[in-house]
């Protein structure tokens, strides 16, 4: 039903708005394992002309049309994405292509793109795409019947994306590493669970030192609301200051 309202309002003409919604539909899609989903979903957004969520999605396509078995879907998809990433020349990017490369690759072959995706997004601060591409080696790495390197992989995924609150993800990854034989670890209560969604991302954006008043223009909140939630930001996470508040590890 999300695609069909998405997917008419894109009827009216592209816009950023439409193409984030597909970008979303089809990360999601991926996480739940939905691959022809996610490649329809990537598919549209790609056909946008707004650069940013676009090339996020033609790594998300990528992902999908290789798990699809549509191998040069895939690889037509990281082409787009190679030359992007070149013009970029970030580590970010290079990771991307790298780990985009390794999905599209068939063989032994694959296994030295997918290191490559690793030690490049280990530069970057974006902790979500590094956790996938654990992901994603570890299930190449069971495939390959390498049960003992898939699980270390696996693991690792596993842990990330519970930390994060990446609960689909997480899940996908638990079931990957209980397919090797190994049952995945539950995650522990954490202190900011007690916290509700806007909360927490309120609390995320005041620990990187942003004032209140900083924070509710990216929200679209008011200074004074931003303030009563971090009143009960620190009731339930039992601080009386930012200063605490920084010192903690949210996920």
């Amino acid at each position: 039903m999300h695609a069909v309202i998405v997917r008419s309002a894109a009827g009216r003409g592209p816009n950023a708005e439409v193409t984030l919604a597909e970008y979303a539909l089809a990360v999601l899609h991926n996480a739940l394992g939905n691959y022809p989903a996610a490649r329809d979903a990537a598919s549209w957004a790609c056909e946008s002309d707004e650069l940013k969520n676009t090339s996020l999605a033609l790594l998300e396509l990528v992902e999908a049309a290789a798990r699809a078995g549509q191998p040069q879907h895939a690889v037509d998809a990281m082409d787009q994405l190679g030359s992007r990433a070149q013009a970029s020349g970030s580590q970010w990017a290079l990771g991307l292509v790298a780990r985009s490369r390794a999905l599209a690759t068939v063989g032994p072959a694959a296994e030295k793109h997918y290191r490559e995706a690793i030690e490049r997004r280990g530069h970057s601060r974006m902790a979500v795409y590094l956790a996938r591409t654990h992901l994603v080696y570890g299930e190449w790495l069971r495939r390959e019947r390498r049960r003992q390197a898939a699980r270390h992989q696996l693991r690792t995924a596993h842990d990330m994306l519970s930390a994060m609150g990446a609960e689909a993800f997480a899940a996908r990854a638990a079931r990957e590493l209980r397919a090797t034989g190994e049952r995945p670890r539950s995650r522990s209560a954490q202190p900011s669970d007690a916290l509700a969604a806007q909360e927490l991302q309120i609390a995320r954006l005041l620990a990187t030192g942003a004032t209140s008043r900083e924070v509710g223009a990216q929200l679209f909140l008011s200074p004074c609301t931003i303030e009563a939630h971090l009143r009960s930001v620190f009731r339930k996470l039992d601080i009386t200051s930012r200063r605490q508040l920084r010192d903690l590890a949210l996920p």
